[in-house]
């Protein structure tokens, strides 16, 4: 699988990377066996970079894939993991199922936390779960409410963790391009993560982040290609949700009007969401979720899949995509 490096402060990455919030039983139970599997499977596929979270599961996403990984060689992979939500034990609420939106007990509950104690801490918790003495990449999470601290605090802290070698890379992730945006403008970061907004319908990270990104040689991920499931199927079902809500009229009209173009094309409604991303010059890697190995080997089937240039002219044509954005730079891929 070819891997993409934006610039020489961040990683190279697979053009593919595993999410690993199912793994933490989002939405339903995921088992030990299928998660195993489709860290396997993912692996098999080509993909060397697995993104994980305190948030998915209360930590049962990072130790299942911390144990999926201890299977491989750690020069050969690169993992990122978040911070911000600070877990907290909570053994009164044990009995109790998570509100946050994983089917685990709530044995430990979220504490927003950009300080730099709570940085701290978390990350250790993270490494403790991993089973590893580093990771790669560090993300704050989701600092849509905390911009003073999080900008402030929250990455000072991750730049001197980087600085002394802890982390090769730090960032945010988030799905708020503004916020994102601003973090690039302003802040030391090397990378950021942005969610659902840089997809066949939602194309507001095109406006101002990634032109900037690629500006100043930062790198970005592009996180729920599928915009949390409309674009996950050849054909938009008339129950597929968007954002995790159900998907309007209107957007389902666009997303079956994207399918007639590319099965003119002999292509796919999600072989060209994992592809739209990737056209941008900015774009390092599209991280796409997997619940078992069937999900993980299709993941890869479609990131391999060719899909002609034809079809995003008849796109932008039809303006259902917005003009393309410049061809990526010569020694993007390696």
């Amino acid at each position: 699988m070819r891997t993409r490096r934006t610039s020489a402060r961040t990683p190279a990455l697979t053009e593919l990377g595993f999410g690993a919030a199912q793994l933490g039983n989002l939405g339903r139970v995921t088992s030990d066996e299928d998660a195993s599997g489709a860290v396997d499977a993912a692996w098999r596929s080509g993909v060397r970079y697995f993104d994980t979270a305190p948030h998915y599961g209360l930590g049962l996403s990072e130790r299942r894939l911390g144990a999926a990984l201890s299977r491989y060689p750690r020069s050969r992979y690169t993992v990122s993991t978040k911070v911000g939500r600070l877990l907290v034990p909570s053994p009164g609420t044990a009995h109790l199922g998570d509100d946050g939106g994983f089917v685990v007990p709530a044995a430990s509950r979220r504490s927003w936390d950009f300080s730099r104690g709570g940085i701290l801490r978390s990350l250790e918790g993270s490494l403790e779960r991993l089973g590893l003495d580093h990771v790669d990449i560090v993300y704050l999470h989701d600092p849509d409410d905390h911009w003073q601290e999080a900008s402030t605090t929250g990455v000072d802290t991750l730049v001197e963790l980087r600085d002394q070698g802890v982390v090769k890379a730090v960032g945010a992730g988030m799905n708020r391009t503004g916020m994102l945006t601003e973090f690039v403008r302003r802040c030391d970061v090397d990378i950021v993560m942005v969610a659902g907004r840089h997809t066949l319908l939602d194309h507001s990270a095109a406006h101002e982040l990634l032109p900037l990104a690629l500006e100043r040689g930062i790198g970005v991920v592009a996180a729920a290609v599928y915009n949390s499931g409309l674009l996950a199927a050849p054909r938009p079902p008339a129950h597929a949700t968007y954002d995790y809500r159900p998907a309007s009229r209107e957007l389902l009209g666009r997303a079956a009007a994207i399918a007639d173009v590319c099965e003119r094309h002999g292509s796919s409604l999600p072989e060209a969401a994992i592809a739209h991303p990737l056209r941008h010059p900015a774009v390092s890697s599209v991280v796409l979720g997997a619940r078992n190995a069937h999900q993980a080997r299709t993941n890869g089937e479609r990131l391999a899949a060719f899909v002609p240039d034809a079809l995003w002219d008849e796109l932008t044509a039809l303006s259902l995509l917005p003009a393309s954005p410049a061809a990526r730079p010569a020694g993007g891929r390696t």
